[in-house]
């Protein structure tokens, strides 16, 4: 689609991330956004090739200002009086720079939609935290939210409901369906292994955070009580956790296979595929997501105050399941039931994570959401 000679939309993102490529390319395409970039965040994350995409104008400093607590944007005020109508912008308050193009957007009659994560909590904030949020929040002309639950919150925290959308998150959706269409069982895990237990992975960064010892601990419990099974963790190391030594140290060496950072979709499929359950005992993001396209289950912690929004795609007893935070003894427990699960009810566990992606968190979604947003405002 041709991009109008005064183009409407303008985007103002903290970051250009690699898993986002997918949407952006679906918004330049069909939106004729421009888009500005920051140059960096704290989290290393891959990014993408800016370049495919046509709307692309520049890549900005995030600097940080007072104390290192807050981000400014350096070159994007300006962007507010040129003639754009419309404005995306990542919705964080500690950029400063953005709360600054909202004012300023509200003055002149232009709409501005914050892209965010919206409220975690439901405990009531400090004075301090409520005038930069709600300061921040409401002066723009809506929200695009990662999910229902931070929509749920913010409505009991008086936010209307006609500013609050649920643009929740993609992947790149249309290749990982053809890589899923792909998919068959395999001796993968057999041939690496040299046995048939049951297979338990972890796909994501490998960090303190994400409490994967936690894993192996429950392995040994279940050991004990005569269940065995392997675990497969793919990602990079960025704490440089000594897995293998904690496996070591616990007998647990030849059950685990340390697969390291991959970038290969086709092969994240098929060990995602083949394994019986993912564990996250830490927050888990992309990750659901990832795994439920490929249809296995996940298992993740309870405290949703903690989570990342995506922990939304996880529904009880159907497409993963929820343990008591920092209850391995409960971890255990909920490994051991969805091992066991025979081939008939995994299908159709299969085919609901399969459902629960497919109906919503795909760019195609994303991009309708958006589309309805700019055509009624």
């Amino acid at each position: 689609m041709p991009k109008a000679k005064n183009t409407k939309i303008c985007c103002i993102f903290n970051l250009a991330p690699h898993y986002r490529s997918a949407i952006y390319s679906r918004m330049d395409k069909e939106l004729g956004c421009d888009f500005y970039f920051g140059d960096q965040v704290e989290t290393p994350i891959k990014l993408m090739d800016v370049s495919c995409l046509s709307g692309y104008k520049k890549t900005v400093r995030n600097l940080k200002i007072l104390h290192n607590n807050y981000i400014w944007q350096r070159g994007v005020i300006g962007l507010v009086f040129k003639n754009y109508k419309f404005y995306i912008i990542t919705g964080d308050h500690k950029i400063l720079s953005s709360l600054i193009i909202v004012f300023l957007a509200r003055i002149l009659n232009k709409k501005v939609f914050l892209w965010m994560h919206g409220l975690k909590s439901n405990a009531d904030l400090y004075w301090k935290e409520k005038l930069k949020i709600y300061s921040f929040y409401n002066l723009a002309s809506g929200f695009l939210l990662y999910g229902d639950y931070s929509r749920d919150i913010m409505l009991r925290k008086g936010f209307k409901r006609n500013k609050m959308f649920c643009i929740y998150n993609s992947l790149d959706y249309d290749y990982q369906i053809d890589v899923r269409n792909n998919l068959k069982k395999s001796s993968l895990y057999k041939n690496h292994f040299g046995n048939e237990l049951p297979v338990l992975l972890y796909v994501g960064r490998i960090q303190k955070e994400k409490k994967l010892d936690q894993i192996l601990i429950s392995m040994i419990i279940l050991k004990q009580v005569g269940i065995e099974c392997n675990l497969v963790i793919i990602g990079e190391n960025l704490d440089q956790i000594d897995l293998n030594m904690i496996a070591g140290k616990t007998h647990m060496d030849q059950n685990l296979w340390i697969y390291g950072p991959c970038y290969d979709e086709k092969a994240i499929g098929e060990l995602i595929y083949n394994a019986d359950v993912c564990v996250s005992p830490g927050n888990v993001g992309l990750t659901a997501m990832h795994c439920l396209v490929y249809g296995t289950p996940i298992i993740t912690n309870n405290n949703f105050e903690t989570q990342m929004p995506e922990f939304e795609v996880i529904e009880s007893g159907v497409t993963g399941d929820f343990f008591q935070e920092n209850n391995v003894w409960d971890l255990a427990d909920k490994i051991a039931l969805w091992i066991s699960l025979p081939e008939s009810v995994r299908e159709k566990v299969r085919n609901s994570a399969y459902e629960k992606i497919d109906n919503r968190y795909t760019p195609s979604n994303q991009i309708q959401v958006l589309k309805s947003i700019i055509n009624t405002k």
